[in-house]
């Protein structure tokens, strides 16, 4: 029977794998998302400086009351066009888009659109 450290822990190999290749730098920062059941985050990084330059999740104050589930795809989609936001006033619009390991699929793949069609390129 697989469980969820077993899940887990070939998401954390897969997102290994792909960190290798990816890196976000001060003029492409890097388009980070995890998971949970109940939330979702996103974070843009700047890989060589080492600092996050935006997030945002479904804590946010902003989000919180209008989501009522954080692990839905409209709060993703929320999530996506809001961290964009955040991302365009600090002036950035071309990122690297870093799935963490997950599937491009569901609440991913909504952020990730969210995120583009609010103005953010990768």
């Amino acid at each position: 029977m697989i469980t969820k450290e077993d899940k887990n822990k070939a998401r954390v190999k897969r997102h290994l794998r792909v960190r290798k290749k990816i890196e976000g730098t001060t003029e492409r920062p890097r388009l980070n998302v995890f998971r949970s059941s109940k939330h979702i985050y996103a974070q843009l990084i700047d890989d060589v400086k080492g600092v996050t330059i935006a997030s945002a999740s479904t804590l946010d104050k902003e989000l919180k009351d209008s989501v009522g589930n954080g692990g839905s795809v409209e709060a993703a989609s929320k999530v996506g066009q809001l961290v964009a936001e955040r991302a365009k006033a600090k002036g950035h619009t071309v990122v690297v888009f870093d799935r963490g390991g997950y599937l491009y699929h569901g609440r991913i793949q909504a952020l990730a659109d969210a995120a583009r069609e609010a103005g953010l390129e990768f």
